[in-house]
């Protein structure tokens, strides 16, 4: 099937990895977006990364 491409099978498996980890950072990033909405609160990991950096608390 992936000759029919154009595509040999490193590469596609390659561009399969990928979009894995898109899909996985979108989904993630979704979700976290979506808590926020329904709780108002901020996640464990933004004030996290808002302690290492320093930045205001605000939004």
């Amino acid at each position: 099937m992936w000759d029919e491409l154009g595509i040999s099978g490193g590469t596609a498996i390659i561009i399969l990895i990928a979009l894995y980890f898109i899909i996985k950072w979108a989904v993630k990033n979704g979700v976290k977006e979506a808590y926020k909405d329904i709780t108002g609160n901020k996640t464990a990991e933004d004030t996290e990364i808002e302690k290492i950096f320093g930045l205001d608390a605000e939004d």
